[in-house]
């Protein structure tokens, strides 16, 4: 049975940051993940795991300046420095926080870059970032992301991750496969879904699952895809980590949870 982790960088924004870890616990949820931890000291956000019993199941990478669009710097010829010191950054905060997987981001490139050069960079930083986690016990994950949310970038697609975690070559680099961007970008989700996680046991070239609901971001019973049908897919093939809830609720967190009654979380209001 999937197991779910609410995404408190947007479940539970009723509450400050620090609040949502007490929240998503009396929901009954036993995972979490966020977008960036950042701006809290690693020992805080430990507490709060360790006080309600939580696992941080993902994070990003910093992205450089998320407000105005920036998405990462892996993909980008130039910044490999500030590149290997985003991953530094990251393994600290991994190791104080017990995380197992970080996603990597390739970033936004300038409009006229020279698209096999931004490959090759994003292939060359991955293999330093997968070997520098590797030393720690990590998982890396890199995510196919909609244009349509995130103008400019470049890994959109399912199968184009698949093939460049295939090209790094490191049996700790996988896909993050998020149901919301594949089915704005592809439709199709099953047949991307068997394409990418078929491809071997306990869930092929996936590392971790994201849901929502198809094409508000709300609650992911909502819109165009079948929750049910899809936890189901991905069960099918023994996929055993966390799928995050990756949504915006459309009212209170909590009371917008009935939908994830079948795996263990339950309502309030």
């Amino acid at each position: 049975m999937p197991k779910l982790a609410a995404n408190l960088s947007l479940l539970f924004n009723e509450v400050d940051f620090l609040d949502r870890f007490a929240a998503a616990a009396a929901c009954g949820f036993r995972g979490v993940e966020f977008l960036f931890p950042y701006d809290h000291p690693a020992e805080e956000i430990a507490a709060r795991l360790s006080e309600y019993d939580l696992t941080n199941a993902l994070f990003n990478m910093r992205p450089g300046d998320w407000s105005q669009g920036e998405r990462g710097l892996a993909g980008l010829p130039g910044h490999e420095a500030e590149f290997r010191e985003t991953v530094e950054q990251a393994l600290a905060y991994a190791k104080v926080l017990k995380t197992p997987t970080v996603h990597v981001m390739h970033g936004v490139p300038k409009p006229g870059a020279d698209p096999v050069a931004s490959r090759e960079t994003f292939i060359a930083n991955l293999q330093y970032a997968a070997g520098k986690a590797a030393e720690i016990g990590l998982k890396m994950v890199i995510e196919p992301l909609n244009a349509r949310d995130n103008p400019g970038y470049p890994l959109n697609r399912q199968r184009q991750a698949r093939d460049i975690v295939l090209a790094v070559g490191a049996p700790n680099l996988a896909v993050q496969f998020d149901f919301y961007h594949c089915q704005i970008v592809e439709g199709d989700v099953t047949m991307a879904w068997r394409d990418v996680a078929g491809g071997g046991s306990k869930g092929g070239h996936v590392g971790h699952v994201q849901i929502a609901g198809v094409p508000a971001r709300h609650e992911p019973d909502t819109g165009e895809l079948d929750i049910g049908y899809v936890m189901n897919l991905i069960d099918s093939v023994g996929y055993k980590g966390w799928v995050g809830c990756e949504y915006r609720p459309a009212g209170d967190t909590a009371a917008g949870l009935g939908w994830a009654a079948p795996w263990g979380i339950r309502a309030s209001g």
